[in-house]
């Protein structure tokens, strides 16, 4: 199985809302556990004659948007990241950081690594700009579509 699947086995799990997989094949053995919680059905009784049975309904599910980060130019570009693993700002952590705020990047610059499942992807810059900001420490666990970086592309 190449990594690319995986990766795309990945975002299709996190997207569906499915709280784990397990996926068998020859000599490879994938499980991937979400961290969402099922919802109880809730039971609702309604005001109405006495021979009316409870009416059930599913929980309402509440969503909370977080506050969105307060940011000076809204013109600014995201560097999310593609997958769920491990943010690194260097090869090593005797290596220079790839990128520091202030550089100044273009598409296939190598931003960070992220390391998933043992394999190490180098994150590249998909526009032209300077990184304003680095909005992961390193070494830090990542989230897939989690920002990373803040990008001014003028």
């Amino acid at each position: 199985m190449k990594i690319e699947e995986i990766q795309g086995l990945i975002k299709f799990v996190a997207k569906s809302g499915v709280n784990e997989v397990e996926l068998e094949m020859d000599n490879i053995k994938l499980v991937i556990k979400t961290g969402a919680k099922e919802v109880a059905p809730q039971i609702i009784h309604a005001a109405a004659p006495m021979a009316a049975a409870p009416i059930v309904a599913p929980a309402p599910v509440a969503t909370v948007a977080a506050p969105a980060p307060i940011v000076e130019n809204s013109n600014y570009i995201e560097i999310k990241s593609p997958m769920i693993g491990t943010f690194y700002r260097s090869a090593t952590p005797e290596k220079p950081v790839f990128k520091n705020v202030g550089d100044d990047v273009k598409p296939g610059d190598v931003l960070c690594i992220i390391e998933a499942m043992k394999l190490f992807n180098e994150i590249e810059a998909e526009v032209s700009g300077k990184i304003v900001k680095v909005l992961v420490d390193d070494a830090s666990p990542v989230e897939y579509d989690q920002p990373l970086f803040l990008i001014d592309p003028s």
